[in-house]
């Protein structure tokens, strides 16, 4: 299944979309390359998530994960085994071959965390926001009429 798009009206209509177009373009490419290894997306917290890769066959020490800014790689390449001609297959179902999967992040996800148990391969994921992007309480201060009230006491204040 094969749709192309055509963007080019969001470059004239709108200004900085360039990287979502990006990453529009990223995704529909990313669909329709393959799907090995199988995975799955989570959300496991309101700012946390988790990716679960199928990689049956590879140790640890055959993958490779890079996280860059705005951009997750997760790579597997089976090691040459010492032993890889003396051992005859009559039916080979768990892929060998090697893989490079990409995930684009949004900004501030970062990586905490990656466990491979059980032919999965799980990285955890938590978007942190900066404190300067956080909600911040805004203290209200009295204006300068009501400042002059206080600092006469009470009877000042029925007064006005």
């Amino acid at each position: 299944m094969s749709t192309a798009f055509d963007f080019k009206p969001f470059y004239s209509s709108m200004i900085g979309v360039d990287r979502m177009v990006g990453l529009f373009e990223t995704a529909l490419r990313t669909e329709a390359s393959g799907s090995f290894p199988p995975y799955d997306i989570e959300r496991t917290d309101e700012a946390a998530y988790r990716i679960s890769l199928a990689v049956a066959g590879f140790a640890p020490t055959d993958l490779e994960i890079v996280a860059e800014p705005n951009l997750l790689v997760i790579r597997g390449r089976k090691a040459a085994g010492e032993d890889a001609g003396a051992r005859t297959f009559l039916h080979q179902g768990l892929a060998q071959r090697a893989f490079e999967r990409r995930f684009e992040l949004a900004d501030y996800v970062v990586v905490k965390d990656a466990v491979h148990a059980h032919g999965v391969l799980s990285i955890d994921l938590v978007r942190e926001l900066p404190d300067a992007l956080k909600p911040k309480q805004i203290p209200i201060g009295l204006g300068a009429s009501q400042q002059v009230l206080e600092l006469r006491g009470p009877k000042a204040r029925e007064a006005a």
